[in-house]
């Protein structure tokens, strides 16, 4: 039996949370080896620096920005335990919404990363008016795919070794019925 989620906005202090996973090796083995730009960014680990005096300013440019870009934890109701991270940003330029999602290491292959994708688009659909929903990563990463497909995405495009995925708001719906 699958435990019910929701989202919840953390607080600037809850961000605590952020850079655990942030650091944890194994929740960002994905990201590992890879040539990112990003600030604090160890291809080595895949791990991203997040420390407590970017959280202010993060927080401010992340958090009550809707229908602009939106961030949650991912919460397990029965114990009110942080599992991951959702989030979704509008890409101005392809006219849909960027998303990413990061459960953390010990909570995978557990059966929430489809649930959590589900309340992501609920939100992004039902609540910011997304006209669609967009992601890509390694094509070899078959779960997150799998992940994807299960929660209603289809493929957009693959190449490169890049799959891209997305769900618009008429598909979101007729699969919500």
């Amino acid at each position: 039996m699958e435990e019910p989620l929701y989202l919840h906005i953390p607080s600037c202090g809850e961000l605590w949370y952020r850079q655990k996973i942030m650091q944890d090796p194994d929740t960002m083995s994905y990201n590992k080896g890879y040539d990112l730009d990003f600030d604090g960014y160890d291809k080595a680990t895949g791990c991203i620096a997040f420390p407590e005096q970017e959280w202010t300013d993060w927080y401010a440019w992340f958090i009550g920005q809707e229908p602009r870009r939106f961030y949650a934890y991912i919460v397990r109701e029965s114990d009110g335990e942080f599992i991951g991270e959702v989030n979704v940003h509008r890409n101005e330029d392809a006219g849909w919404y960027e998303m990413g999602i990061v459960l953390e290491a010990k909570y995978r292959g557990k059966g929430y990363a489809v649930d959590a994708l589900r309340l992501l688009l609920e939100h992004a659909f039902e609540k910011m008016d997304a006209d669609a929903v967009h992601n890509d990563f390694e094509a070899e990463r078959s779960a997150a795919v799998q992940t994807h497909l299960s929660a209603g995405f289809t493929k957009y495009r693959q190449e490169n070794g890049i799959i891209e995925l997305l769900i618009t708001r008429e598909q979101y719906f007729r699969l919500k019925g």
